[in-house]
Order: C-alpha cells, then structure tokens, then sequence
C-alpha cells in the first residue's frame, strides 16, 4: 500500500476500535512515531493527514527541526530523555512523553523557566514492573503528579506507558486497563488550573487496537503507517570496499 492507504487505514482500525468501545473516534489522537524516518517521509505523511509526529531521538528531532519536517502537524518527544539534554526539547517539542524521575521533572521545569513558557509533559509510567525499562512505578506516580503540579513552568497533561511485549493477541488488555484506572485516579487528585489531565499515551502498532478499547486518548503508531524500519547502516570502518 501507499503511505496515504496505510494511514487511511490505521485510522479506519482506530475508528472501529473507538465505535467498538462505544467511543468517539475524535477522542483519539495518533501520533505518528517518526523514528528512523527521512524528511521526506515525514512531509508526505503530514500531507497525508498526519497531524502529530512523535519522536525517540534527540539528534533525529533536531534535524528535523533544522529541515523544517514537521511544518503542519504538532511534535512530541516519546523517547527516554536524559536530563543532560532537556535543553534541545523543551520549548521545541508541544509535549514530552517521557517523564520519569523528579530530577528530570525540575530539569524541565529550569529550562522552561529560562524560556519563559509553559512545558506540557506526561509521566511515563513502568506499568509492567520492567527492569529493563524506565518508568516510574504505579506507587511512585501520585507523588511524582504532585511535584509536576507545584511547579510552574510545567504542565502535567497525563500519562504514558509501554506495557511488556505479549505474544498473545490481547495480552497486553490488563497493563492498559491497570493504566486506565491509574489516569482517572491521577486526574481526579489534581485540582489546580494548572493541569489538564487529558492525554493516556499508550498502544503501539501490535496493540492500540486493544489500548483504545481500554481507555487510551493517543496511541503511538510507526511500522503500520510507515512499514518496517531501515537497517541500520554499518559504520563506515565496517562498510566492504568497493
């Protein structure tokens, strides 16, 4: 299929996956997860109808960014960031995803302040307990919400998760159901006007389908818009002489 058939139909699978949870297919966003992708890739997807690109990397955001990719749709950050690099997202991105410790929370909060704006972030939530994962834990997420919500350079917009990889079509229902009960209890805490608690991040290529009927508000899509990834190239010390 051609880019425009593959986003067509990843959104006909979201409205039927909303309809069948008895939701609005307005409610969900899809975040086109552009990793790996070429300028020109991205640019057609816009044109296409994408409306948000997500992005893991911060060498590829800023590239993108320079080359002015993503004119015409909202940028998200939805990899793991390191603190020592919170200043080429914030202020450059409309919401960080990723947000798993309270040092990197203040990080946000200084480099938002410098800016003199208002940094919109979800917490990003270890819903499977993963070792091999960051992510707070679901204990950790009330306190942590709190501390986003005493800062004023910061937003909390919500949650965010990636549940354990399941072979077993549905496998993954219960993290999201678990995931769905922890954002209503974190909406419900937080009273400041400050917060808009609104967005759970959470469903990817194998599983949004089943993420939706369980709450999630934005799912995560790259390999069923965009296909498999590139290959990594070898360095170039690897790469066989001609």
């Amino acid at each position: 299929m051609t880019l425009e058939e593959q986003i067509r139909s990843v959104r006909e699978r979201i409205d039927a996956a909303a309809r069948g949870a008895g939701r609005d297919p307005s409610e969900i966003t899809l975040c086109a997860a552009t990793k790996t992708r070429s300028d020109d890739t991205i640019r057609a997807a816009i044109a296409a109808g994408v409306r948000v690109c997500g992005e893991n990397r911060v060498q590829e955001l800023t590239a993108h960014l320079e080359t002015q990719a993503y004119t015409g749709a909202e940028v998200h950050f939805i990899g793991h960031l390191q603190t020592n690099k919170v200043n080429k997202v914030v202020g450059r991105v409309d919401l960080i995803h990723s947000v798993d410790s309270a040092h990197l929370l203040t990080a946000i909060d200084a480099q938002a302040k410098k800016l003199g704006i208002c940094q919109d972030i979800l917490l990003e939530v270890n819903i499977g307990r993963e070792e091999s994962k960051g992510g707070i834990s679901p204990e950790q997420t009330a306190d942590l919400a709190a501390q986003a919500a005493a800062l004023e350079h910061v937003r909390l917009r919500g949650l965010m998760a990636i549940p354990p990889i399941c072979a077993v079509p549905g496998g993954n229902r219960r993290f999201f159901a678990e995931m769905y009960r922890l954002f209503v209890d974190i909406r419900e805490k937080m009273s400041d006007n400050q917060s808009i608690v609104n967005c759970l991040s959470m469903g990817m290529s194998g599983d949004f389908e089943d993420a939706i009927a369980q709450g999630s508000t934005l799912v995560r899509i790259g390999t069923a818009l965009f296909g498999p990834r590139p290959p990594k190239q070898p360095p170039v010390s690897d790469q066989p002489r001609l």
